[in-house]
């Protein structure tokens, strides 16, 4: 592994500590590090509102995001950024689909309004950021398999966080994950690591707990 990817994956394992996780059990080397690619990208997309002082500077990042989508499906030379850089790679691997990438950029911008979500507007941008994340995920562990139960699991791990940050959003959250759990056991067992995460919700949090029940559900193939 580079000195840019072993970062990457440092950055992911400090910053989104879940899929980090969820990423160890993923066996081949190239696969687990273009997931890390995916979760890096979904992770400088959430960061554009939040460092951003203002929604203009917010839409700047977001819009530097989609050149880079630009440079990657148009064949030129990416930006020195290791995300950006390793997306690449990632993309051109495994023939990726730019719609669900951009559809992760899009999501975002409705973090730069500072309306309050209703219950559709968070459930559609659940989907469209950890829930398109997982479904490329899986589309990288598992070509040609259907990845909707690994976007039903991302979005059932967004809506949990969202619940966890505005409450009123608790009881979609867990109508979500139910959901989830029942889609999940149409999931290719080579894609599980693209929604093993979603195993975390609303557990007693430690790092020796979190190993096990991430065990225990991939061998099960359960949520």
């Amino acid at each position: 592994m580079s000195d840019d990817l072993e970062d990457l994956d440092a950055l992911i394992r400090r910053n989104d500590p879940d899929r980090w996780l969820s990423s160890r059990f993923i066996g081949e080397r190239e696969r687990r590090a273009d997931v890390v690619a995916i979760y890096a990208f979904d992770h400088e997309l959430a960061r554009a509102p939040k460092v951003a002082s203002n929604a203009l500077l917010g839409e700047m990042r977001l819009t530097w995001w989609r050149e880079v989508l630009d440079e990657v499906f148009e064949g030129r030379p990416v930006r020195r950024h290791p995300t950006a850089q390793a997306l690449a790679v990632a993309v051109r691997r495994r023939g990726l689909p730019r719609d669900l990438l951009e559809a992760m950029i899009d999501a975002r911008y409705r973090e730069l309004d500072a309306s309050p979500m209703d219950p559709p507007e968070a459930l559609a941008w659940a989907r469209d950021t950890a829930g398109r994340a997982a479904e490329l995920a899986a589309m990288i562990l598992a070509p040609g398999s259907d990845a909707g139960p690994a976007r039903a699991a991302g979005t059932a791990w967004a809506m949990s966080r969202r619940a966890a940050a505005a409450p009123v959003f608790a009881g979609l959250a867990a109508k979500t994950l139910e959901g989830a759990r029942q889609a999940v056991r149409g999931l290719d067992a080579q894609a599980f690591a693209a929604a093993a995460h979603a195993a975390l919700i609303g557990r007693r949090r430690s790092p020796v707990g979190d190993r096990l029940r991430l065990i225990l559900a991939v061998a099960r193939g359960r949520i």
